[in-house]
């Protein structure tokens, strides 16, 4: 198992690119990643890496026993999954990804339910707002809000979440409360965008009476963390586009008001990806039956 664990950690290092952020990828030390790299060197007896005091590199040996080391690692992947299917106890680690909000608000709440329904199974979660790479991070579920583009994964739909515009009682006494889609426009509104790269939030789309509304609109601030925008909301700074879950408690105090109720934004879909696997594993198809479903309900009553 040792020497399992060292080719994880090779293809790790090689993936990332640093010995210390393939250790921490694999919940390992530096010390224990580069003891691990070694070991396998001298085992094999060859340099697997070049190494100078910024930069680390595979050597030429090394890119070639890099894509030997990952046919292994999958099949044991793969035979561990025959194996699992037999067992009644599923076990191991499920490495999971969500957006910060619905990471925070929905996912997380619920997997101490699930971890003690399933004892033996790690959770190990990343929040972040940014979109993930599974096969290149090594994940096995990413959940997502708003629009699933790669189809080379396997798609579980669990809601679709309604938006809402809303803005602090204050902003809205001082710019005045839009009464058209257009009033967003010219420069006339501050609005507050969700920007990272490939982000889905450069523009809105609103639902009006003629159909989808696509308003290009602009703003001096903008974040890759949406629970910045709900501040920057509440401090009277903009306009928000924001999932309605995620702003609820904000808009029954009164601390935001929701504007445009005519005209909202189009729905985002809550879902999660996972690898299409010819065998999946047991441990990860459990997961996210436990989490569509408990998820599903957790949403709808936070939008009641």
């Amino acid at each position: 198992m040792q020497y399992i664990e060292s080719l994880r950690v090779f293809v790790r290092v090689v993936e990332l690119g640093s010995i210390t952020s393939g250790g921490r990828d694999l919940r390992l030390t530096p010390a224990v990643a580069s003891k691990r790299i070694k070991e396998l060197e001298s085992r094999l007896g060859v340099r697997l890496f070049n190494r100078t005091t910024r930069s680390i590199s595979p050597t030429e040996v090394g890119r070639v026993f890099y894509d030997q080391a990952k046919t292994v690692l999958a099949s044991v992947d793969e035979a561990e999954a025959v194996v699992a299917n037999f067992s009644e106890t599923p076990r191991g680690a499920v490495r999971v990804t969500a957006p910060l909000g619905i990471g925070r608000r929905i996912i997380a709440p619920l997997v101490p339910a699930f971890t003690e329904k399933y004892p033996e199974v790690q959770v190990q979660m990343r929040l972040s707002d940014r979109q993930v790479d599974l096969m290149a991070e090594r994940l096995d579920v990413a959940f997502f809000l708003g629009v699933a583009k790669d189809s080379n994964f396997k798609l579980r739909q669990i809601y679709d979440c309604p938006r809402v515009l809303c803005a602090a009682p204050a902003y809205l006494e001082k710019r005045g409360m839009p009464e058209t889609p257009e009033d967003l426009l010219g420069g006339r509104h501050n609005c507050l965008l969700l920007r990272y790269p490939r982000s889905p939030e450069y523009f809105w789309q609103l639902k009006t009476e003629t159909g989808l509304r696509r308003l290009e609109v602009a703003g001096r601030f903008d974040a890759d963390d949406g629970d910045v925008l709900t501040a920057w909301a509440l401090e009277g700074h903009g306009i928000a586009n924001r999932p309605r879950l995620e702003v609820a408690r904000h808009l029954d105090s009164g601390a935001l008001v929701e504007v445009l109720p005519a005209t909202p934004p189009l729905p985002s879909t809550f879902g999660c990806l996972f690898l299409h696997r010819k065998l999946q594993d047991p441990k990860i198809r459990l997961f996210v039956d436990f989490m569509a479903e408990a998820a599903r309900e957790r949403i709808a009553g936070l939008d009641s």
